[in-house]
């Protein structure tokens, strides 16, 4: 008789080990271990066998020079910013046939609503569709379905299973173009005695299903739970594994969603695609920029438009600061939408470097939109937004302002410069202040005033 003994493994790299342990020996993540039950004796053997000897391709080794560079052609989903995320080329934008690609996000942020409109267009432009899912029933996605305008879909198949053996039969029996499992997590193999969701069955299962779409060119999209930090649950070889990671991010308080790509094998990483939850679905925001500074208050202080970069688009934004008096011994920091560390670092070199008193400030960052400030050259709109809440002085409502600070003040170069400018014009942004360096680098476009910066000072002294 098979007998059953427990092991722990490692949610994050799928370390193995007899004990708990607070602290994985693996990949030195703290609280990451979890409870699997393990069968011994011959059932047991038989499943890993099962498991492990897998039939490989049969493939022979070929010389580099002898393999055919054959044109992969993509498929456009029928949403622009979901093609422009994925990837393009010179045979055109979208999906790659045979690829595996992992979207997640936090629940309720619109994966599956997204994914089921890419189906209906797919099925529209006569393209075979397969939606798995592991969670919902086929009358559930049937009253999405009618919720988004999804009627009269000849070749969009939906299929309520989460046994991985039935949904690859079904994959290799349906042979469709594109298939989406929802989600990954939910998936689980028979013959493995952990539970779905845990380490060992999201492994194998994805395993399985990317085996299936390099031998069959089935597309395919995992849906992907995340945990409370932010990352995909699992191990993180299931990143690894797969083509394309895409991040669905936003607040579900906000109408806006951001489509980020992390890891991309056809195309740039961090590109950035931007929508907008409706009742009617997901809409693609064509001009984000616009859009995000549309409720932006002009005349207010503590309000300063800053041009940053998210993989090639330029996107125009809105940082908002407020210093107000502090009546407790240490000062408050909140920041949303920034680095908290870095601006803690920023006011003390407008404390030191600028003679900007903020000791006695508690100070209040935000970044309007939802959007995330992650490269340096957001340094100086902070740093302004900041003084112009300390001096109750509006920054004019045409002034637009990017550029590093360093430690010593100064107002460092910043990369691709030349488009950021293009699109504050385009927006009808007239002064510009930026960092003297790229000033020096560049042509003065028609009907837009730049102000080149050596210090943070000197940006002070030029708008207020």
């Amino acid at each position: 008789m098979a007998k059953e003994k427990t092991l722990f493994a490692c949610t994050a790299c799928g370390y193995e080990t007899a004990k708990w342990v607070g602290k994985c020996p693996g990949c030195n993540a703290w609280n990451t271990m979890e409870e699997a039950a393990v069968i011994t004796g011959t059932a047991g053997k038989a499943a890993k066998l099962a498991a492990k000897q897998r039939p490989g391709t049969g493939a022979a080794p070929m010389l580099l020079d002898d393999i055919p560079e054959d044109v992969t052609l993509r498929t456009s989903t029928g949403i622009g910013e979901l093609d422009r995320v994925l990837g393009s080329s010179a045979e055109g934008a979208g999906l790659v046939e045979g690829a595996l690609m992992l979207i997640g996000g936090d629940p309720g942020v619109g994966k599956s609503t997204l994914l089921l409109q890419v189906c209906a267009n797919l099925a529209r432009a006569g393209k075979r569709v397969l939606y798995v899912s592991g969670e919902e029933s086929a009358r559930q996605i049937k009253l999405r379905a009618n919720r988004l305008g999804v009627v009269n879909q000849p070749n969009l198949y939906v299929l309520a299973e989460n046994a991985l053996d039935a949904v690859e039969e079904k994959l290799r029996h349906l042979q469709p173009d594109v298939a989406v499992i929802d989600s990954v997590q939910t998936m689980y193999r028979p013959d493995l005695p952990s539970a779905p969701g845990s380490v060992s069955q999201i492994r194998e299962c994805t395993s399985i299903v990317m085996r299936v779409c390099k031998e069959t060119g089935i597309a395919a999209f995992l849906v992907g739970h995340v945990t409370k930090d932010g990352a995909i649950a699992g191990p993180r070889l299931l990143e690894h594994m797969v083509d394309v990671v895409l991040y669905f991010e936003g607040d579900k308080m906000q109408e806006y969603r951001l489509l980020r790509a992390v890891k991309n094998r056809f195309g740039s990483v961090n590109e950035l695609g931007v929508f907008q939850m409706t009742g009617e679905g997901m809409v693609e925001v064509l001009n984000p920029s616009e859009q995000l500074l549309s409720r932006r208050a002009k005349g207010a202080s503590g309000s300063v438009v800053f041009c940053g970069l998210e993989g090639s688009r330029p996107l125009l934004c809105d940082v908002q600061a407020l210093a107000s008096q502090s009546y407790f011994g240490t000062p408050r920091r909140t920041v949303n939408g920034a680095d908290g560390g870095r601006v803690s670092l920023l006011l003390a070199v407008l404390e030191k470097r600028a003679n900007q008193k903020t000791y006695n400030q508690d100070v209040y960052i935000n970044v309007a939109g939802g959007l995330e400030l992650s490269e340096p050259a957001a340094d100086l709109a902070l740093c302004l937004a900041v003084v112009s809440s300390l001096k109750d002085e509006p920054v004019g409502a045409d002034v637009a302002v990017m550029g590093e600070v360093g430690l010593a003040g100064e107002v460092r170069a910043i990369p691709q410069c030349e488009r950021r400018i293009a699109e504050c014009q385009r927006l009808g942004f007239t002064t510009i202040v930026l960092p003297r360096e790229n000033l020096r680098r560049i042509r003065q476009p028609e009907g837009v005033k730049l102000i080149g910066v050596d210090t943070v000072m000197q940006a002070i002294s030029v708008l207020f």
